[in-house]
């Protein structure tokens, strides 16, 4: 089932009402409280890092963002149209010398949050992957 999908323009204002909209959208899949803070960090990031570095803020220019469940895995696309990026060959911020650093931290965000992380489009995309859980039924000892 698609959840959401939507043409938000360049400007780095207009996220905290798309992630409110967002993470409405996502209630009827039954995330626990840290599944949708998971998502929603991950979405930001990929938002920002779109609207900031892929179309450099240049608000004719688009960010489109879908978001589909089916088979268990909730799958978001993130899509700008700026020039790309070399997605292989990320900064890690662990290491010493990006320590210091004031941003750099989003791509590795993601990748930690989410369950599987793909760039496409020579890195205009990315589609991140979260497998959703199933709440077990509570059983009583004597049942197992």
């Amino acid at each position: 089932m698609m959840l959401i999908h939507k043409k938000i323009p360049s400007r780095l204002d207009i996220i905290p009402g798309f992630l409110t909209e967002f993470t409405q959208k996502l209630a009827p899949l039954g995330l626990s409280e840290e599944e949708l803070f998971n998502v929603k960090l991950s979405v930001e990031e990929a938002v920002v890092n779109a609207i900031r570095h892929g179309n450099r803020q240049d608000p004719s220019l688009f960010v489109e963002v879908a978001a589909e469940a089916h088979n268990g895995c909730l799958t978001i696309k993130v899509v700008d149209q700026g020039e790309g990026f070399d997605f292989e060959n990320v900064a890690d911020p662990t290491h010493n010398h990006n320590l210091a650093k004031l941003s750099g931290r989003g791509v590795f965000l993601i990748r930690k949050l989410m369950d599987k992380v793909d760039y496409f489009d020579c890195g205009r995309g990315i589609k991140m992957i979260k497998f959703l859980k199933r709440h077990s039924i509570k059983r009583n000892d004597k049942d197992a």
